[in-house]
């Protein structure tokens, strides 16, 4: 028997209403050593072959996208044989100046966390929390006024969503992920300003989908067709919303809220199930 999706009611804003964006940092990583050798994810294939100057140069974009806007982007040294670690978003959850590291499933992955935490190091940042549970970082964190929207049921554990919340001293809400194709809640789920988020109910389970139409009665609800060219894994400064250009649909929504799309190609990062928000970490001092 299946499930029926739950869909809140939605008043759009008029299209004319301003929007405030709002300067932010961010960290990335360039995909200097970036490939597809494993697949520890639905979208990975190490059979489909990658280009890696194209990959360069795409992520170059969304770096400079990001410098177009007004917006800081500090950039974190790729290691070899770290191919993911582009996808820095991955690597910590940033609050308020605190640093909740990252604690991976995969052992592929692992590498990643101490490289990042000697970057935080580096940077002149406090020490980073070690995780006592597995979680991936604003992969599957998402900060939203003063709360915290948290995702579980591929990746990270329930368990780190109250360990952030007692680390962080924000309200934690707990999400569960119901579809392996949407195994971070950044593939699922992004927030747009401090009022709105964007997201595809299907990904998450009937409870979830109904705490989320609770919280959020205005969100913008995307079809499967842009969720699965990664049109959620999406930036917003408050404004302008740098996007999968793909997402053709999402993005006609976005305009229609007033909000100003920056649509973007990430092709050969989409290969690892990656796009926009997958290679940018928001640093909250």
């Amino acid at each position: 028997m299946s499930a029926t999706a739950v869909t809140p009611t939605t008043a759009p804003t008029a299209a004319a209403a301003t929007r405030q964006a709002t300067r932010r940092e961010y960290l990335m990583c360039p995909p200097t050593y970036f490939d597809v050798v494993y697949a520890i994810n639905p979208w990975m294939d190490p059979g489909v072959s990658v280009d890696r100057d194209l990959a360069q140069r795409q992520w170059a974009e969304l770096r400079d996208t990001y410098r177009r806007l007004g917006h800081t982007v500090q950039l974190a040294d790729p290691q070899p044989g770290l191919v993911d670690m582009v996808f820095a978003a991955n690597c910590a959850l940033v609050v308020d100046g605190k640093i909740y590291g990252a604690r991976f499933r995969e052992p592929v992955r692992q590498p990643e966390a101490p490289a990042y935490r000697a970057w935080f190091a580096a940077a002149g940042f406090g020490g980073v929390l070690l995780p006592r549970y597995v979680n991936e970082g604003e992969g599957d964190f998402a900060v939203v006024r003063d709360i915290v929207l948290a995702g579980a049921g591929f990746r990270t554990e329930p368990a780190a969503h109250g360990e952030a919340q007692e680390f962080l001293g924000r309200p934690v809400v707990s999400l569960r992920l119901a579809d392996p194709r949407f195994y971070h809640l950044d593939t699922a789920l992004f927030v747009l300003d401090d009022d709105t988020i964007a997201y595809y109910p299907p990904a998450f389970t009937l409870g979830s989908q109904r705490t989320l139409a609770r919280l959020f009665p205005n969100a913008i609800v995307a079809s499967e067709a842009d969720a699965l060219v990664l049109g959620l894994n999406s930036v917003s400064d408050g404004a302008n919303v740098v996007v999968a250009q793909a997402a053709t649909g999402l993005i006609d929504q976005l305009a229609a809220r007033g909000y100003q799309p920056v649509p973007v190609g990430l092709s050969e990062l989409a290969k690892a199930g990656g796009g926009a928000k997958c290679c940018t970490l928001e640093i909250r001092r």
